[in-house]
């Protein structure tokens, strides 16, 4: 697969900055205490990576999918830690806002988050929504020139380092379901925002939390596309920049994925069984070969995904597929690695923990396979 060569060189220019700056020693004690290296991402920033998905007018480098996967992958292959960061300033903030934003906060924001100043995370589920997020109960009245906020969510990922949580919330109570939805940036910090991390076993570069909403007052520029944008949230929902944001998780699986792989290629070579390495025994060999055959499957379901929405050409059944087989082929993978290392997969001696507990939650994590499902089911009407 041929790739421009401003992308091969970012992917190299990457991979040099992972091996001087992010050791497996650092690694480990960032997934201990679940956070991410900050002098390391300003580092990153101040490479021009947080630019990718943002247009030249607003201090970007023009949005390029194809080169921001391509650095989603080169950094996941030393976990999540420099990624995470990364994707909640180039995508969760850079491609909603460069989309969805008024004019004043294209202007206001996109700049920073270009020089990657800024980072947002998700407020979409629920205690008691997770897949239908027409059903979201958070919700938000104009009183005024002030928003009201009052509600909770839940798997705010990057809630405890993010400036701002973009949130959806029901601002019509009476509407249909899919008419009374809208959009806030909320600061974390805002008066009546508290948190509630909770633990979780994968994807341990921050904290995810509950957060709870309780009267936050907000200015009528919260609203995300301002005021004319109130109860437009649905449509938001259904643009091009959440069809996009599947890849970044599907690239983060594939990043992981692939760092598995390796790690249990080379152990094969290395560890000694019977009087040779396994690697030679035949049923390392087709274990480790079947591995590589679905790695290689998942890059060209995740770049034929990422050429597409790079050109911008449709792309929600391709981003929804990617998705969905990458983030169900990733835990096969990671199974199979795991067995091939057998009880060294699960010590801390190797990476290979981590990689299989970053890799079991990818068939949830950034919209289950099942919601996939319904997706590319309906955008192919299949009738139902």
């Amino acid at each position: 697969m041929i790739e421009p060569e401003h992308v091969t060189a970012l992917r190299d220019q990457l991979r040099r900055f992972v091996t001087e700056k992010a050791p497996r020693e650092k690694r480990r004690e960032w997934d201990r205490t679940h956070s991410f290296p900050c002098e390391l991402f300003d580092e990153l920033a101040a490479l021009g990576l947080c630019g990718l998905t943002i247009d030249e007018e607003y201090g970007g480098s023009g949005q390029d999918i194809l080169a921001a996967v391509a650095a989603i992958e080169e950094l996941c292959r030393a976990g999540a830690f420099l990624a995470g960061p990364f994707i909640h300033c180039a995508f969760y903030g850079g491609l909603n806002i460069g989309e969805n934003g008024s004019p004043e906060q294209k202007a206001e924001l996109l700049p920073r988050l270009a020089r990657g100043e800024l980072t947002f995370a998700y407020g979409l589920s629920e205690p008691d929504v997770g897949g239908d997020l027409s059903a979201v109960k958070t919700r938000a009245r104009i009183e005024g020139d002030t928003v009201i906020l009052n509600g909770a969510k839940r798997w705010c990922t990057g809630a405890d380092f993010a400036d701002y949580i973009y949130c959806l919330v029901r601002s019509d109570p009476d509407a249909p379901a899919r008419q009374g939805l809208s959009f806030l940036l909320v600061p974390t910090k805002a008066a009546g925002v508290t948190l509630a991390p909770i633990e979780h076993s994968n994807l341990r570069y921050t904290l995810s939390s509950d957060v709870f909403f309780d009267d936050v007052r907000l200015p009528l520029s919260s609203i995300v596309g301002g005021t004319e944008r109130w109860n437009q949230g649905w449509k938001m929902l259904a643009g091009r920049a959440l069809d996009i944001e599947k890849l970044e998780i599907a690239a983060c699986a594939f990043g992981i994925a692939q760092a598995a792989v390796e790690e249990a290629w080379t152990y094969a070579q290395e560890r000694v069984q019977f009087g040779k390495p396994i690697s030679g025994h035949q049923a390392v060999r087709h274990s480790l070969v079947e591995a590589r055959t679905k790695l290689e499957a998942c890059r060209h379901m995740l770049y034929h995904a990422a050429r597409l929405a790079d050109a911008g050409q449709p792309c929600a059944v391709e981003t929804s597929m990617a998705k969905l087989f990458i983030g169900d082929t990733v835990v096969e993978i990671a199974l199979i690695c795991q067995r091939v290392m057998g009880a060294y997969a699960m010590s801390d001696a190797y990476d290979m923990e981590r990689h299989v507990r970053d890799l079991l939650g990818m068939p949830i994590v950034g919209g289950s396979s099942n919601m996939q499902k319904n997706n590319i089911a309906a955008l192919l009407r299949l009738p139902g």
